[in-house]
């Protein structure tokens, strides 16, 4: 029996996400269906290949690559993969990596501050309010004035809310992003 040397990269996707990417044989199903395939810089399987490759120069290019930041998670290629591995969360750890080593590019930075901005409006109201989110993006991002003269027509039309809705049992809430919160120590 062949035993099969497994990068310094890829043992760390297997212990942040339990994907042992060594398992992946390069099909191309994850890339056929992925949706945001053509707005990539490398495709969903390159990216597994390179995570296997794992060398220095593989990390650099994974790390700054857009493609990581594409991604949309939505979960397609996880579905259609037959060795039953899950690219989206091998592209999610990546994307933490990047932004732990400060390697994310200005747009992917953006893209972490609406994360942010999400989540913080989640958990402050219990669902996703617009008012609150355009806020806190705008400013996390230091980007205020790009769209703003699109806002009073989104009032108009109802598709910027001022008013937030809550949830009632927000105890909950706050419970089940204290367990995530536990879960990523």
């Amino acid at each position: 029996m062949s035993q099969t040397r497994t990068s310094q990269l890829a043992s760390y996707v297997s212990r942040h996400t339990g994907v042992n990417v060594a398992e992946c044989y390069q099909c191309g199903k994850c890339t056929a269906g992925c949706p945001m395939a053509a707005y990539m810089d490398m495709s969903p399987n390159q990216v597994m290949r390179l995570v296997q490759i794992g060398d220095e120069a593989a990390t650099e290019a994974l790390l700054a690559s857009e493609a990581i930041w594409a991604c949309a998670g939505c979960l397609t290629c996880t579905q259609r993969c037959p060795r039953q591995l899950d690219p989206a969360a091998v592209m999610d750890c990546l994307r933490e990596m990047s932004c732990k080593q400060g390697k994310a590019s200005k747009a992917a930075r953006k893209i972490v501050a609406f994360h942010k901005a999400f989540l913080k409006s989640v958990e402050s109201g219990g669902r996703m309010n617009e008012f609150p989110l355009v806020r806190n993006y705008k400013l996390a991002s230091r980007d205020f004035f790009s769209d703003v003269a699109l806002a009073p027509a989104m009032v108009v039309r109802g598709k910027l809310h001022l008013k937030s809705q809550r949830v009632r049992d927000k105890a909950e809430i706050r419970r089940i992003f204290a367990a995530c919160r536990e879960a990523r120590r």
